[in-house]
């Protein structure tokens, strides 16, 4: 099976470089499932149902969250109605859950969310032994094809999951930073990338215009952050082909709003 990961997607820029281009790039690389990080989607932070169906509608099959998963209250009942996971760390007895089950080309997938710890909300459990009794549980009824879409501040959380489950799964993508990381890999059958990038506007600071962080880094005065109505603008996306749970290629796109196309291939540790 061939699946990808879009990391955040950034407001309605981010939103319409998926409208634009996602189901071409599916067709063209033969992309079975599309996995992606909502959590910014609706004005940079949370969801909303115009914002699901819209993203939904534009070729992803299932969405994770991360720290602003519930930004946007009317999250709420959309566990119940769409493909959206929030991070199956959050304590027991929180709405959603942060892992499903899917059939993709004739083969069980699972989709697990996480959350590190690092500069993330208070009284989260344990990421990593989440992860360890979810993965073992999953290899116990026959799943071997698993993503992860680990959402987290420091890469050495990140990098940290990857060594302790390489072999193990098959991809570790990261988001939440919105910078793309150059360390695209495959260790033992184990895809892995540090930030896969966002999905939105370029040419300001992750995504949001740069004045409010300018005046927060020269003032220490917070400000509310706005995605701007115009911006150059790109796609990032992962795209991995695994064969029986191991990742065997992989590679990162990168499209521009002006038609350029960048790939990186992962490389083979």
């Amino acid at each position: 099976m061939t699946i990808a990961f879009i990391a955040d997607i950034i407001g309605r820029p981010g939103r319409m470089m998926v409208k634009q281009h996602l189901r071409r790039l599916r067709r063209e690389h033969g992309i079975d499932f599309v996995a992606a990080n909502y959590e910014n989607a609706s004005h940079g932070f949370g969801l909303t149902e115009k914002s699901a169906k819209e993203l939904f509608g534009s070729g992803i099959d299932a969405m994770s969250g991360g720290n602003h998963t519930w930004d946007k209250k009317d999250i709420l009942p959309l566990f119940d109605k769409y493909e959206i996971l929030r991070p199956h760390n959050y304590p027991q007895g929180v709405t959603g859950t942060g892992l499903k089950l899917y059939e993709v080309a004739g083969e069980p997938l699972a989709f697990l969310n996480l959350m590190g710890h690092y500069g993330m909300p208070p009284m989260l459990d344990n990421a990593f032994a989440c992860a360890l009794r979810e993965v073992e549980a999953l290899h116990v009824k026959g799943v071997r094809s698993i993503l992860i879409d680990m959402h987290a501040e420091a890469s050495s959380e990140k990098r940290a999951l990857m060594m302790m489950l390489r072999g193990r799964v098959s991809a570790i993508m990261g988001s939440h930073t919105h910078v793309g990381s150059d360390d695209f890999l495959i260790d033992s059958g184990t895809a892995y990338l540090s930030d896969v990038g966002l999905t939105g506007c370029r040419d300001n600071v992750i995504g949001m215009d740069a004045k409010t962080p300018i005046e927060r880094f020269l003032t220490a005065i917070p400000g509310r952050f706005e995605v701007p109505d115009k911006c150059k603008s790109i796609l990032q996306i992962a795209i991995m082909r695994l064969e029986a749970g191991q990742c065997v290629e992989a590679f990162k796109l990168k499209v521009f709003d002006d038609g350029r196309e960048i790939r990186s291939d992962a490389w083979h540790d």
